[in-house]
């Protein structure tokens, strides 16, 4: 796997290195602001970025849009860090493109568990934190429209649980499914919700009142 590190704070982006680093995963390159980041990622095309939401020349939420948004033909996959848990920042960057986000003091194993779901196009593997973010931010947030087309009761299922942080594997033991008939379940959700990964999947489902 190959990274891309973005962060002001040049210990912040030695220890992340360090990190990966030691786990064989290479890291192509390093940036200290957002347009510094943009750049690299369009040289390097690594398979994850990792961005900081506060830098400077541009924030990671602008970061995130240009390499992400959904005007991207070919989005990179960006998992975007922050110190506070709520910060205002990262729902603007979940909503730009990003698959989720760490908290900075987040350990090495979920870190890892975290960038390789990300390449994997999967949900990031700290549900309990993304969850209560959206669920914070879902309150102030305008309404989702609807689905273009209605939902089975199978598919608001599947769509319960994954609002609810749960991975594949356990929505397939819970609802009694295989592993594909989930993969094809949550692909009708996000072509009828106008979503494309997971993270967009629980956002769309807690601004539509989904969630429960």
């Amino acid at each position: 796997m190959r990274i891309l590190i973005a962060d002001d704070q040049e210990i912040v982006r030695t220890g992340l290195r360090t990190i990966f680093e030691l786990q064989g995963i290479e890291v192509v390159a390093e940036a200290g602001d957002g347009r510094r980041a943009v750049d690299l990622a369009r040289r390097h095309r690594p398979d994850v970025c990792v961005l900081d939401i506060r830098m400077p020349v541009l924030d990671g939420v602008a970061a995130t849009r240009l390499l992400a948004g959904p005007d991207m033909a070919d989005p990179m996959p960006v998992v975007v860090i922050t110190t506070f848990d709520l910060d205002e920042h990262v729902d603007d960057a979940l909503a730009a493109g990003a698959r989720g986000f760490l908290l900075k003091d987040t350990g090495p194993e979920m870190l890892l568990q975290a960038v390789t779901a990300a390449a994997a196009g999967d949900a990031l593997i700290d549900p309990a934190v993304t969850v209560r973010l959206l669920r914070h931010f879902a309150r102030a947030a305008p309404a989702a429209p609807p689905p273009a087309e209605p939902l089975t009761d199978r598919e608001q299922d599947v769509l319960r649980l994954v609002a609810a942080g749960r991975t594949n594997t356990e929505i397939c033991d819970e609802l009694h499914l295989g592993l594909s008939t989930v993969k094809t379940h949550l692909g009708a959700i996000m072509a009828k919700t106008g979503t494309r990964n997971r993270v967009e999947v629980a956002r769309w489902a807690y601004r539509s009142g989904h969630s429960s």
